[in-house]
């Protein structure tokens, strides 16, 4: 660690928004730097111990918002949560100081060289697959690191934070990060080496404000040296025709083109813009199962390919990579149905991502919609729904939609409220309609906190559900 590399304006006084889970990892590394930070929250006691534990100042968030025209602070390392319309934040931006997020933050301190030679950063970013596709890189740039020594590990939203990744005694070479529309929306110097952006879809439109500035925090990810864009995807597909990017692979479903990587029978095959066509790994096996699945590894393979990786050891990674939970995998099999979780699609477009390459779904379905639309998302897939079980909140949104668009699908309500009664009645429905080469698929196109803790909570009581109800 080299404190004299400091960026210069991490040489003035700092104050740290927020002292939630984000703000600890700042306060210990700027501690550690001798750096002259001041720790603000709402919630005295929270801050005071925090900045007592590094030896910091703390300051109340409305009286740090009241002191932003003062000149006493430099700079602003904000929580990623924290909405720019927030009063501390709005003050400061106003004042004329910057405001960055905890990734910002990183990325500077190791391009300024505080942690040594600057690492390569694989960002990956999209509305969906995102977990999964950081995953799958990550395996493979491990993979990688048996061919040319260099250590690679996940961070960001998995893995291990980017602060403790930066200071690892280990010295890590290669940062697989996964990145969100909060942390990009703070980032303004940050140019991945590989930025990849999958997809693009409402979401998060009540922190970003529109879809354009939440479509424009995503696609900072195209602003580095190369990029991967999904190219089945309309929005990308507009950013991609003005990116910064000077190399770049396009990612499809289907057979590839020159500059892209796709799926040619059943193997993943990446076709290079100067003509080698590179036949890297098998499409059957990948987890998670379906189009959503080999997609993501589409991308990921052509990341890894333009950070340097070697085609086998792409190979490798894909092989060995296991889905992360309730991400599409198949939690339960008996009498030839395939129980799938996929939880975490908790918008239409997550769900359409887990339908696609999927037939004869018993779909397990619904919670909080949050005012989004599910007609386009039931007619895309109405043809292979066997049947469907609506739970939550705006399950009747859900039916209303299927009787529309998919009439001749029989429907299933479940109207108690009862976590565990709910899934477990869903699951018994389902069964009820499925049969050997059916999947029942856990695809809810809706958040979860109507009833449930979280997805995962919701995921795991449907696995749990499928295991004890049918053997």
């Amino acid at each position: 660690m080299t404190e004299n590399n400091l960026p210069s304006e991490l040489r003035g006084r700092v104050l740290i928004a927020g002292a939630g889970v984000s703000g600890r990892g700042c306060a210990r590394l700027l501690a550690s730097l001798g750096v002259d930070a001041t720790v603000a929250d709402s919630n005295a006691a929270t801050r005071q111990a925090l900045a007592s534990e590094f030896s910091l100042n703390s300051i109340d968030s409305a009286a740090a918002a009241e002191a932003a025209g003062s000149n006493r602070f430099d700079l602003v390392v904000t929580s990623p949560g924290w909405r720019p319309d927030s009063p501390l934040l709005l003050a400061y931006a106003r004042a004329g100081v910057e405001v960055i997020g905890d990734v910002e933050l990183a990325y500077r301190l190791d391009r300024a060289g505080v942690f040594g030679a600057p690492r390569q950063w694989l960002v990956v970013t999209g509305t969906n697959g995102k977990t999964t596709t950081t995953g799958m890189l990550a395996s493979i740039m491990a993979a990688q690191a048996s061919r040319d020594g260099r250590r690679a590990v996940a961070v960001g939203n998995i893995g291990v934070s980017v602060y403790d990744a930066l200071a690892d005694s280990e010295r890590v070479d290669v940062l697989v990060a996964e990145l969100s529309s909060f942390q990009l929306h703070w980032s303004e110097q940050l140019t991945p080496d590989v930025g990849v952006l999958l997809n693009l879809a409402d979401d998060h439109i009540d922190w970003h404000g529109t879809f354009k500035e939440y479509a424009d925090s995503k696609a900072k990810v195209l602003t580095g040296a190369a990029a991967v864009v999904g190219i089945d995807d309309e929005h990308v597909r507009e950013y991609a025709q003005s990116m910064a990017a000077v190399v770049a692979l396009g990612f499809t479903a289907g057979d590839p083109r020159p500059g892209q990587v796709g799926v040619r029978g059943d193997r993943i095959i990446i076709h290079t813009a100067d003509g080698p066509v590179l036949d890297v790994a098998s499409a059957e096996g990948i987890e998670p199962s379906g189009l959503a699945g080999v997609l993501d590894a589409a991308a990921a393979a052509a990341a890894a390919h333009l950070a340097g990786a070697h085609p086998e050891s792409i190979a490798e990674g894909l092989a060995s990579y296991r889905v992360a939970g309730h991400r599409g995998a198949v939690v339960h099999s008996a009498r030839g149905i395939d129980f799938v979780d996929n939880s975490k699609a908790t918008n239409p477009h997550a769900a359409d991502a887990a339908l696609r390459g999927v037939d004869n779904v018993v779909w397990v379905a619904g919670g909080q919609l949050k005012g989004a639309a599910v007609d386009e998302l039931v007619s895309a897939h109405s043809a292979r729904f066997k049947a469907a079980v609506l739970l939550g909140a705006d399950r009747d949104v859900l039916a209303a939609a299927l009787a529309e668009s998919a009439p001749d699908v029989p429907v299933t309500t479940i109207d108690s409220t009862d976590p565990v009664a709910a899934m477990n009645l869903a699951v018994a429905a389902a069964i009820q309609y499925a049969s050997a080469g059916d999947t029942v698929l856990l695809a809810p196109a809706a958040a979860s906190l109507d009833m449930y803790t979280g997805m995962g909570q919701r995921g795991d009581l449907f696995a749990a559900a499928a295991r004890e109800q049918i053997q």
